[in-house]
């Protein structure tokens, strides 16, 4: 099981990556940010990190405004 914003529970798939949980929760903002297991993984790894089982993904949809 991999736990996303400590709370929605996914299926956990060998090589699945930060990318495939955003895309399958259909996250789409344009400025995202992500830890797992407490560690901060830069946008352009997205599609590269792969995931372990029980991992636990925080993922941040950052605003901006006046």
């Amino acid at each position: 099981m991999i736990t996303v914003n400590n709370r929605d529970k996914l299926k956990w798939e060998k090589s699945m990556t930060v990318q495939k949980v955003l895309d399958e929760m259909k996250y789409n903002y344009s400025l995202i940010t992500a830890t797992v297991n407490g560690k901060l993984i830069p946008a352009k790894d997205y599609g590269s990190h792969i995931l372990e089982e029980n991992s636990d993904l925080i993922v941040f949809h950052l605003a901006h405004g006046g």
